[in-house]
């Protein structure tokens, strides 16, 4: 970290330096005490456009994420219907040229019958190819082998999976019913254990060693599952691995207070998971740190456990909650920045953002470490109305954030009339 003064010109940052001179056509933002940190690029989100649109729209949500400091993301595919041709992704690529507040990139969906549209994805545009193996409904599920052999084997960009194994969760619900007969929240982490998370993810990581291709195994929840990834930094790394805010925050003893707004998949588990994944990232076994945000409606989530969704709403305090890390001594600043800005940029070799240097588009955010912020559902900007942190007060406030160049939200609640936002671009 170093004190300095940073120009922005052009959508981009044009000078670094101890003193700048300020010039008669400067607009000056006065940051003396505060932290500018580059913009966090969140590789997983479900802005639920198009066909789910009363839980989030890519503008409602894209809203709320840069009034959490995040300036980019890259969004999933299970939306309807299903996001598995490229005129689909064009299709919502036209959607947010029109409506995002960050900067975007969208995955495509595997299934088991499209690998001429997988063949077809270009690795400068197209962020990735997301394939959910064995945890999922509909045609977003891949589970038989040769499928899976032929996506592994001739994707022409990076695999990005979820990893449970169906089978093992039949198995662990058999098992629970035996002893009673409708299965609870607590029950969730039992359903959604470690061996159904370890026997998907050691068969991804399998597979990419078999055929040489990228992998990055989204949403680490276990501690069994580190021993699948190597330690050490980021680069030149083919196989990676990510945790998200809310599996670093909540544990099982979580349940009872907070019941279905905290059923995700995977599920959250024990404390000692958790304590594990925050050491992780100290050892670089896990290199990148997302959201996996997933909104669904009150209503949605407010009826019995077994037919609640997955899934909670995170971009606004994701940020906010990894700043608490660092004022508890769990984490250092410095690891935030690489986790949540540093490393998404170089795994996904994103063109020229991630980073603050020269040149560098400016994606952007000002913390300030010494006003806090209060969570309700009232002041959440989700469109689903709540947030699973209601009732936190976070330590730190996100002061101001800045998207190619221009500041998009600042603390006192407003927002740009205008959209400044740009596809990502992959320079691979």
């Amino acid at each position: 970290m170093i004190e300095a003064d940073l120009r922005i010109k052009d959508q981009r940052i044009d000078k670094i330096e101890k003193c700048i001179n300020a010039q008669p056509q400067d607009t000056i933002v006065e940051a003396g005490g505060y932290h500018l940190l580059p913009g966090m690029i969140d590789d997983q989100v479900h802005f639920r456009e198009p066909g789910l649109t009363h839980k989030g729209t890519i503008a409602s949500e894209s809203r709320a994420a840069v009034a959490g400091g995040i300036t980019s993301y890259m969004e999933m595919p299970n939306v309807n219907p299903a996001t598995t041709t490229i005129k689909a992704l064009d299709q919502k690529y036209a959607i947010a040229a029109e409506r995002s507040y960050a900067n975007y990139g969208f995955y495509l969906g595997a299934t088991e019958e499209n690998l001429e549209q997988i063949k077809r994805l270009d690795p400068k545009k197209h962020c990735g190819v997301k394939v959910f193996m064995g945890a999922s409904t509909g045609d977003l599920l891949v589970e038989a082998p040769q499928a899976l052999d032929a996506i592994f084997r001739e994707s022409p960009v990076l695999i990005v999976t979820h990893c449970e194994n169906g089978p093992v969760i039949h198995k662990n619900r058999e098992a629970l019913l035996r002893s009673k007969t409708v299965l609870a929240i607590e029950d969730h982490p039992k359903l959604r254990d470690t061996n159904a998370c370890f026997a998907s993810s050691s068969y991804a990581v399998g597979l990419a060693k078999q055929h040489g291709s990228q992998l990055h195994v989204l949403h680490i929840t276990t501690e069994k599952e580190l021993s699948l990834f190597e330690p050490g930094p980021i680069e030149k790394k083919p196989i990676t691995a990510e945790a998200c805010v809310h599996h670093l925050w909540f544990s099982d003893q979580d349940y009872v207070r907070l019941g279905n707004l905290i059923k995700c998949n995977p599920s959250i588990k024990s404390q000692s998971d958790r304590d594990a994944l925050i050491n992780a990232l100290h050892t670089n076994q896990i290199d990148i740190i997302a959201t996996d945000h997933a909104p669904h409606t009150l209503a949605e989530k407010k009826v019995d456990y077994d037919q609640a969704p997955a899934g909670l709403p995170l971009v606004q305090h994701a940020l906010l909650s990894l700043l608490e890390h660092v004022k508890h001594g769990r984490l250092s600043l410095t690891q935030i920045v690489e986790k949540t800005a540093h490393n998404p940029a170089l795994r996904y070799a994103i063109t020229e953002r991630g980073f603050i240097r020269e040149g560098y588009y400016a994606d952007l955010v000002l913390i300030d470490s010494q006003s806090s912020t209060t969570v309700t559902h009232e002041n959440s900007l989700y469109l689903c109305g709540w947030t699973p942190f209601a009732g936190q007060v976070f330590s730190s406030q996100i002061n101001s954030t800045w998207v190619n160049g221009q500041r998009v939200f600042s603390s006192d609640g407003k927002f740009s009339g205008k959209l400044f936002a740009r596809p990502l671009a992959f320079a691979r």
